[in-house]
């Protein structure tokens, strides 16, 4: 996955950097196949936003937060950002397989 990470009136240390990748590498072991991120943080009227924008095979995903602490905008972020991975990827999970094997379970029994 390609990560490009950003300030707007914020200063990126080595710190925030590695928060963000150790935290997005729990949207990767939900689904493999991220291409590529962009995260945005900044600050506006003592309140910190965080907002990110995935791209995953097949879709686009987006989400953003404030907060009145950096850390805890980038927490609410990725907690978005992993319940619409989850959801993307039941939607392209193929679940007939499922359907299939237990009508034919039930067709035998009658």
């Amino acid at each position: 996955m390609q990560l490009n990470i950003s300030g707007h009136h914020v200063e990126l240390s080595p710190a925030l950097n590695d928060y963000i990748k150790s935290k997005l590498q729990r949207i990767e072991r939900h689904f493999d196949q991220v291409v590529d991120a962009h995260v945005v943080l900044g600050v506006e009227r003592q309140r910190h936003k965080a907002e990110a924008t995935i791209h995953v095979s097949g879709n686009t995903l987006h989400a953003a937060s404030e907060h009145d602490d950096m850390y805890a905008a980038i927490d609410l972020l990725l907690d978005k950002l992993d319940r619409q991975v989850r959801k993307h990827k039941e939607k392209v999970t193929n679940h007939h397989h499922r359907e299939a094997a237990t009508r034919g379970v039930g067709a035998a029994e009658e």
